[in-house]
């Protein structure tokens, strides 16, 4: 068969290994971690659904080498029981699928601690770096020595050599994002005035010794990868100009060079680029770099479009493309890229729900996909013992998957929508140009539950008469919810547009616009039209905004707030006119943000009519979504999923 993505889906060759696409998965963090460090079953599996979905690798991250670095993670140590076993186990799951297992080691430096929940215990590390400093939190941290650095340096080699007994057939050396490798790189960490600081040649020595200490480990043909920022994006940091020199200086001693980009904390959703950046907007560090080197060169960023990777391998950007996220969303996107069926793909929403989690609750978690975290239960729909009649009420994104999931479960399935579009709330979300992929996602569902063999029937009201003539043995309600919109003087005007209507009212608002809610959908909406040149004033009863936002998608969208914005926390709007919203504040003085269009972004509220009527339509109901509870994406997705797999 011919290739859609030839260039994309070809091998490649490193040393004496092959791979069998360009399509890396990247590092990310297990779940089920002891707290000595070893691999749990949960996390082995969610290694192993990726090289299942058809990546060329698999990396396990991140793996600490030495004692100096506190950091809750990985730990491959022989005097710990079944720290070798684990890691054994993990690279066989990922290995008997046709994957390449690849370690990630790595140390925390001045850093360390950032992965344990319990943050107090963090500030009871003793902290090593290259410098003694003071981090911005307070914590002191100590100058390695010689002596330690020697240490470390042999703890590289020693775990990497575990690391091949135990079945890895790649290692990767993780030299950016601000740990310990990066912070000798780096100007903005590294101070000293020995032979380890000063000059970049110096700076880079601790690497060097590093990658000499991993190859004496692993022998001449094993491929060592080395990741490292292209660039540091940070005042005090290095520059691109220096990240070729740096690619250069450690080129005779890797295989694969992997350029990331950022430094700890401060680049966040530039090393993870947010749905408020480009996507790739990293790929041309590695173009860079990749002209001043002759070993392949990986990028990474943001990426999950393939006619967007094949461009990159094609053009010579790079020779492999590494995903993360994207193949949390979808773990089969490489297979699907390779069997000529892209559109099939389910796109990474770039919400971080999957980060937020960790930091929360250190679990994983991704808004489209259920399966994650999960993986153990089993990622193959079996077909039910006895075929049903199942209808679905809704056709947004709860709905849509249980849909879905219960069409391949062997079901006769039936859904009905009240629109002549699927989506629910996430049409809305059309007009917003960065949040583009969740208005796709409906439609990538869609087209999976139609190929399942769902029967859609659209503009369709699902009344109980209508439901009970389907003669269903499952009913799910997936009705949604509707807009919240107070009985306030003036909100019904000709001047006020709902937030989920702006995508058929947009010329409704002009350029003077106050928004009227500092939830998540009125901060989105309001960055928006700021990016569209409006002048947005936003008014919010409470003193914070988007707290129904995630932990990690909150610091980035509250920057585009400060960007776009002016903000009027702490007021209560009590009467929308011609000129704007009157709001009295917290000490009763009256206040009038003035604008000529009015936003309405007050929440949602679930559609209870409609799960009252239609609660006794069939022998077995289930509410999901936000007609259950006005709640996220995550939520109704995963509640269709576990609904469907129960009839």
């Amino acid at each position: 068969m011919e290739r859609q993505y030839k260039h994309l889906t070809s091998p490649i060759t490193i040393g004496r290994t092959t791979f069998r696409n360009r399509m890396f998965s990247a590092p990310m963090g297990g779940t089920d971690i002891t707290n000595d460090g070893c691999i749990g079953p949960k996390s082995t599996a969610f290694y192993e659904l990726r090289a299942k979905g058809g990546a060329a690798a698999v990396t396990v991250s991140e793996c600490m080498v030495h004692k100096t670095d506190g950091s809750h993670a990985y730990r491959l140590d022989e005097s710990i029981l079944n720290s070798l076993a684990g890691a054994t186990y993990t690279a066989d799951a990922i290995r008997r699928h046709g994957a390449i297992p690849s370690l990630e080691l790595s140390h925390s430096g001045m850093f360390a601690g950032t992965y344990m929940t319990d943050k107090t215990r963090q500030h009871e590390l003793v902290q090593y770096g290259p410098c003694d400093t003071t981090r911005a939190d307070g914590v002191k941290v100590k100058a390695l020595d010689e002596e330690m650095i020697t240490e470390i340096v042999k703890a590289y080699g020693h775990v990497a050599g575990l690391a091949k007994r135990a079945g890895f057939e790649m290692i990767m050396i993780h030299g950016g994002h601000g740990w310990l490798i990066n912070q000798f790189f780096s100007p903005l960490f590294n101070h000293r005035e020995d032979e380890y600081g000063g000059s970049l040649e110096n700076r880079c020595r601790f690497a060097i010794r590093v990658l000499k200490s991993v190859r004496e480990a692993v022998g001449p043909y094993f491929p060592i990868e080395f990741r490292m920022s292209g660039s540091e994006f940070v005042e005090g940091g290095y520059g691109l100009e220096d990240g070729v020199e740096i690619a250069k200086m450690i080129e005779p001693y890797v295989d694969i060079i992997h350029v990331s980009a950022g430094t700890y904390q401060k680049t966040f959703g530039i090393t993870h680029p947010s749905m408020f950046e480009e996507h790739g907007r990293n790929v041309f560090l590695a173009a860079e770099i990749k002209k001043h080197v002759s070993k392949p060169v990986a990028t990474i960023g943001g990426l999950n479009d393939p006619a967007q990777l094949e461009e990159i391998i094609a053009s010579g950007k790079a020779d492999i493309v590494y995903m993360a996220r994207a193949l949390l969303a979808d773990p089969f996107l490489p297979r699907k890229v390779v069997e000529n069926r892209p559109e099939e793909i389910v796109k990474c929403l770039r919400c971080f729900t999957c980060m937020a989690e960790r930091a929360a609750t250190s679990t994983r978690r991704c808004t489209v996909n259920p399966l994650i975290g999960r993986e153990l239960e089993g990622d193959e729909i079996t077909l039910a013992p006895v075929k049903r009649k199942v209808v679905v009420v809704g056709g947004g994104p709860g709905g849509l998957y249980a849909a879905y999931t219960a069409a391949r479960r062997g079901h006769d399935v039936v859904l009905f929508e009240k629109e002549k579009e699927v989506g629910g709330i996430l049409r809305s979300e059309q007009a917003l140009p960065f949040k583009h992929e969740m208005y796709e996602l409906s439609g990538t569902y869609e087209l999976l539950a139609k190929k399942a063999g769902v029967t859609f029937k659209m503009n369709t009201l699902a009344t109980k008469e209508v439901v009970e003539k389907e003669n269903p043995y499952a009913l799910i309600i997936a009705s949604g919810s509707t807009p919240l919109v107070p009985p306030i003087p003036g909100l019904d005007g000709d001047n006020v547009v709902i937030v989920n209507n702006y995508y058929k009212e947009k010329e409704k608002v002009t350029d003077q616009v106050v928004v009227f809610g500092g939830g998540l959908a009125g901060c989105e909406c309001a960055i928006h039209l700021g990016m569209e040149g409006k002048n947005v004033e936003l008014v919010e009863m409470r003193d914070e905004l988007a707290p129904d936002a995630n932990v990690r998608h909150r610091l980035l969208l509250l920057a585009q707030v400060n960007k776009y914005v002016h903000v009027h926390t702490g007021l209560k709007g009590v009467k929308v006119t011609s000129e704007g919203i009157e709001c009295v504040g917290s000490e009763g003085k009256n206040v009038l943000v003035k604008g000529t269009s009015v936003i309405c972004a007050l929440g949602q509220r679930s559609t209870t009519k409609t799960v009252e009527e239609l609660m006794n339509s069939a022998p077995y109901v289930r509410v999901v979504g936000d007609a259950a509870k006005v709640s996220t994406i995550t939520n109704a997705v995963y509640w269709g999923y576990h609904a469907a797999l129960d009839i």
